[in-house]
């Protein structure tokens, strides 16, 4: 019994012992079997009441790091020199001078004088004016009567600016004396014959014109001429050409118009064969509305010319005329090729002037009338094959009424009375109703800054619809030239061929009438000038013409004179 007692104090000390411990772990693992019934109970929860302990601030801090360099001296010889500052060379600008004189001499008799000087006497204006001296007294080959020539031109302006607005005011006179020199077949004149021909002509022109520029307003200005031209033989004309200009904006784009306004008279004392005067007159009114519109690689302009002419003699008719006027050009490839077509038109009116200015071997018993281009068609290419080279080429078909042509004048030497132009040595104007369809070439080299070389070529073809030829008009026109320049030479060269041109000679006095076409041969004419700047004000210089001294004829009998060379110097300055 005593045992059994022992065990059950060793038992419930063992449990006891093992109760403290559950107590403090509060998941067990042992396995315990209790005789009494097992009562749940939930055990209390409890948190840990201390908060982690911060690190050390200092852990941020940078430590400093100590080192050391043993030095190690080193033998040299480099001293370091002082800096300079370099400068950039500039070169001199080249000087502009606003003013210069030329004189110059040559064979045939020839000085030729040039001036032309301006100056002002405020920021806002300035004016001064070009005279122009040239004649010569040289004799052409086998010509039996006088060759002479003399050109006098006097032209003075006067310009203003202000900040809304420039005006210019400008006229001249000018002289020129020619003579009908071209006989037909001069050796069949004898010396009593010779000496009844006064073959000499001139022609008077006075000028007076200006112009008004507006910079913010619709009316964009006008520009005005006047222009009074006389000759030795009575004759004279009168001509005033007004053209005002207006833009107005559409959309993002423009209108532009061009309003004309002429009027043109004159008379010739004496018509070709009889003592009867010849009265011409006109005036014509016209719009020219053109709508344009620009982009980076399209240009195209939409326009018409509206133009009624009116005819101040009762033999010529008013009429009213339509025209178109479109263009449009595209840069196919930038900078290399732009392709650009049109078809456009206008009414052209002739006058004596322009007639004697182009041909000064006219008669003073001309056909003035007006030149009607129904249309212009023309397509083309231009741009630059490389850096330096440029071209230029294009079609064209265009239909003209009334075109005008130089057509030497019937021989009427048999009469008594014979006047001094009516030896076949002068020209009259013939009409016809031409379709020309033409071609043209250009290309241009700029080989370097000094140097440039470059040729263009134009080629027609005329259909006619009562004139037999295209008289005196080549079919192919053609130039090729030469430039070089430095700061101390100048030089160029320029090459000219014009192809043969038709004319027709008519005698109808004579008992059997006598009608003969001329073919006046093709030429080729060069031309080279030479200059040497001594200073930026002094240069001399030689010209030479004709220099393959070709005895060719530039109209039906009139030889040019053979090798030209004139030389001199040219002086620039200011006031």
């Amino acid at each position: 019994m005593n045992k059994s007692i022992l065990i059950l104090i060793l038992l419930f000390s063992i449990i006891a012992i093992s109760s403290q411990e559950v107590e403090k772990d509060t998941i067990g693992t042992e396995e315990i079997n209790i005789v009494k019934p097992y009562t749940p109970k939930i055990k209390d929860a409890f948190k840990v009441k201390k908060s982690p302990k911060q690190g050390d601030d200092s852990i941020n801090n940078k430590k400093q790091v100590e080192y050391s360099i043993n030095s190690v001296p080193v033998a040299s010889t480099f001293t370091p020199a002082k800096g300079k500052a370099k400068g950039v060379s500039r070169k001199k600008k080249e000087r502009i001078y606003d003013n210069y004189a030329s004189v110059g001499f040559g064979n045939y008799t020839t000085p030729k004088i040039e001036v032309f000087a301006r100056t002002s006497s405020t920021r806002d204006n300035e004016f001064g004016g070009t005279l122009n001296f040239h004649s010569s007294n040289g004799d052409v080959k086998n010509a039996i009567l006088d060759t002479d020539f003399m050109h006098v031109g006097l032209d003075l302006f006067y310009k203003n600016s202000s900040r809304d607005m420039d005006w210019q005011v400008d006229g001249g006179y000018t002289y020129n004396k020619q003579n009908w020199y071209g006989l037909h077949n001069p050796d069949l004149f004898n010396q009593a014959q010779i000496d009844l021909i006064d073959e000499k002509q001139v022609y008077n022109t006075i000028r007076i014109g200006g112009n008004i520029d507006y910079y913010d307003s619709y009316f964009k200005g006008v520009k005005a001429d006047v222009n009074i031209f006389t000759d030795a033989y009575k004759s004279s004309e009168f001509q005033l050409v007004a053209i005002p200009k207006f833009e107005f904006p559409l959309s993002t784009e423009l209108l532009n118009t061009d309003v004309r306004l002429e009027f043109i008279g004159g008379n010739f004392d004496k018509n070709y064969v009889t003592d009867d005067s010849i009265n011409y007159g006109y005036y014509n009114l016209g719009v020219s509305p053109n709508f344009k519109v620009l982009r980076d690689y399209f240009t195209f302009n939409l326009g018409a010319n509206l133009v009624y002419s009116g005819a101040v003699q009762e033999n010529a008719k008013s009429k009213f005329y339509i025209y178109p006027n479109v263009t449009a050009s595209y840069e196919l490839i930038p900078d290399v090729m732009t392709l650009y077509a049109g078809v456009t038109g206008n009414l052209y009116q002739q006058s004596y002037r322009k007639f004697a200015e182009e041909n000064p071997f006219v008669s003073p018993t001309l056909d003035v009338r007006r030149t009607d281009e129904q249309y212009n068609a023309k397509f083309g290419a231009k741009g630059k094959l490389a850096s330096y080279i440029s071209y230029n080429l294009n079609a064209s078909y265009k239909s003209e009424n009334d075109k005008a042509f130089y057509k030497l004048n019937d021989d009427l030497t048999n009469t008594i009375t014979t006047r001094n132009y009516q030896y076949a040595n002068s020209f009259g104007i013939v009409h016809d109703n031409v379709k020309t369809f033409g071609v043209f070439g250009e290309l241009v080299i700029d080989f370097t800054k000094e140097i440039s070389f470059g040729g263009n070529a134009n080629f027609n073809t005329y259909n006619n619809d009562v004139q037999d030829e295209a008289w005196n008009l080549p079919s192919l026109k053609a130039s090729v030239f030469a430039n070089y320049h430095t700061k101390k030479w100048l030089a160029g060269a320029k090459l000219f061929f014009v192809s043969e041109r038709e004319d027709l000679y008519t005698n109808s006095l004579l008992f059997v009438p006598v009608s003969n076409k001329i073919i006046n041969k093709s030429y080729i004419d060069l031309n080279l000038n030479l200059g040497y700047n001594f200073t930026d004000r002094l240069t001399a210089f030689i010209n030479g013409s004709n220099l393959f001294s070709t005895k060719y004829q530039t109209y039906t009998n009139f030889r040019v004179q053979g090798i030209q060379v004139l030389g001199g110097v040219k002086y620039k300055f200011d006031l």
